[in-house]
């Protein structure tokens, strides 16, 4: 079993550096932003006819296992994620890791 999980949050444009710090205040040690557009049914909307397709940020944030509920309820609260449109978050398992060596070097040491 991995001792590591990846929280990927999409979050509205402007909106990243607000989760990513709630994310490393409560614990995270960093994480990546990428920036996409969104295609769902909230961003449909159209002005003078044309589609409006909305920029978004897409975090990638590495953590323990141990970590996962306090740093993604923080994500989730930072970005107003229980609310319609907002954005989503969701963690998925990390089998393999390189290029990382303070996680790496982590998972060897014994607890």
């Amino acid at each position: 079993m991995s001792t590591l999980s990846l929280i990927v949050s999409i979050v509205r444009k402007g909106w990243g550096s607000t989760v990513l710090e709630a994310s490393v205040n409560a614990g995270a040690r960093g994480g990546t932003v990428l920036f996409g557009r969104g295609a769902g049914i909230h961003e449909r909307e159209k002005i003078f006819g044309m589609s409006i397709e909305p920029e978004k940020e897409i975090l990638l944030t590495l953590v323990h296992v141990s970590q996962v509920d306090v740093i993604l309820d923080a994500i989730v609260r930072a970005g107003e994620l229980n609310d319609t449109g907002r954005g989503i978050a969701f963690v998925l398992p990390v089998g393999k890791i390189a290029g990382v060596a303070h996680f790496m070097k982590q998972a060897l040491e014994p607890k």
